[in-house]
């Protein structure tokens, strides 16, 4: 992501960015930067009387935030809101929409930079964060080509070919057909998988497909004297998976024998803190604890050495219950702990998500924290959360249904 330009009062933390997103996953940043509430403006095209017509006009307009939608598809956000700001061809207070792409200008105001959004736009802009970890899940005749970001694992390609089964005096159809599968996973490759970024990349499978594919892929490089895939030889590692498909993932980075290999790349980190966390609560739970209420009580007691939070956590529409997650992080890191923030995308942070999206390992253990009080308050404050999650959910359905029927 592109800042053009940054101007936030150090004080009260109130400003505004103008920023362009560059890549898919410059919009998951955003849609976790985005807040209810706040305000964009960006130069929008429709025509002269609020149709669709042949007399397009380019205008500026100004928004305030009251819903958004992530087109994963389209890779695009659809921020809905109130027209803030004087307009000749929008009225004053008139519902729009606002579509947020790639290599498109836009400026945010928000009443707060907290930190969490902070940090996040300084992840998002920071030049050096990419794709470090590629991996090649696959299996006769189904293959997904996917990259492990920072915060999500992008299926950049899928490979989906149908192969004869192998019979007495028709092995020809089979052999064609799998030569026509591993042929595609190469121009896969070959497009999407940037070997000066990328660390290391996981060619897994079940049985013996993964082996024939590399074979054939070393052949095909050094037959099309391809030197980007030959190069790089040492960063393929092979490896098992049950299936073909994307949530093989999960086990293929839990596997310990694959954890030193990976030991530099984001993802494999992640996984080893939340192993961590699982053994630890197996084998002393007094140092392992889940839920907010839970984590609080132990930074009360600063107790908390590693904090893992998943960021579905930090999009609340209750700003409210935002900011007391924001707070046991900002306290976490005053107290010198350490913070983890899983994405909800990667298969991390789906695991942490079982476990309320908040866990702690202690650095010593804290049982009085273990009581039956606790956890049925720590059962009502969960169920709160998810009813204003319900609420809110059908209060927007409304909203929108009532825009529809003024339209």
């Amino acid at each position: 992501m592109k800042l053009v330009r940054r101007d936030i009062d150090p004080k009260t933390h109130k400003g505004y960015v103008v920023l362009i997103p560059e890549e898919e996953e410059d919009m998951w940043h955003l849609y976790n930067i985005l807040q209810e509430g706040d305000r964009i403006r960006a130069i929008i095209t429709e025509s002269a009387t609020g149709s669709t017509g042949a007399n397009k006009i380019r205008t500026t307009l100004t928004i305030q935030i009251e819903s958004i939608d992530y087109d994963f598809d389209a890779c695009m956000l659809r921020v809905k809101g109130k027209n803030v700001a004087e307009n000749q061809y929008v009225k004053l207070g008139q519902y729009h929409t606002i579509d947020i792409e790639l290599n498109r200008k836009f400026t945010q105001w928000k009443e707060e930079w907290d930190s969490y959004s902070m940090e996040r736009m300084e992840i998002a802009c920071d030049p050096m964060k990419n794709a470090d970890l590629a991996a090649i899940v696959m299996n006769e005749g189904i293959a997904h080509v996917c990259l492990i970001t920072d915060s999500m694992t992008l299926v950049r390609s899928k490979i989906d070919v149908h192969i004869p089964r192998k019979r007495r005096g028709h092995c020809d159809q089979h052999e064609k057909a799998m030569q026509k599968f591993y042929d595609q996973i190469i121009q896969a490759i070959i497009r999407h998988v940037n070997f000066d970024v990328v660390k290391c990349c996981l060619i897994a499978s079940p049985g013996f497909v993964k082996d024939q594919f590399f074979q054939y892929l070393m052949e095909y490089s050094t037959k099309n004297d391809n030197k980007t895939i030959l190069d790089n030889r040492n960063k393929f590692i092979l490896c098992h998976s049950s299936s073909g498909f994307k949530h093989s993932l999960k086990e293929i980075l839990a596997d310990p024998l694959l954890q030193n290999r990976l030991a530099d790349t984001k993802a494999a980190k992640e996984v080893k803190i939340l192993q961590d966390f699982q053994r630890m609560l197996m084998t002393d739970s007094s140092r392992a604890f889940y839920g907010r209420r839970h984590v609080e009580r132990a930074i009360e007691a600063q107790a908390v050495e590693t904090l893992l939070i998943s960021d579905r956590l930090f999009r609340y529409k209750d700003v409210t219950i935002r900011r007391k997650y924001i707070e046991i992080v900002d306290k976490v890191r005053e107290l010198g702990g350490d913070v983890r923030i899983f994405s909800s995308l990667h298969v991390s942070g789906e695991q942490l998500d079982q476990f309320t999206g908040i866990a702690a390992i202690l650095r010593f253990p804290v049982a009085e924290i273990e009581d039956e009080d606790l956890d049925e308050e720590a059962d009502v404050e969960e169920e709160e959360e998810k009813q204003e999650r319900g609420d809110n959910d059908k209060q927007q359905q409304d909203n929108d249904d009532d825009d529809d029927d003024q339209r």
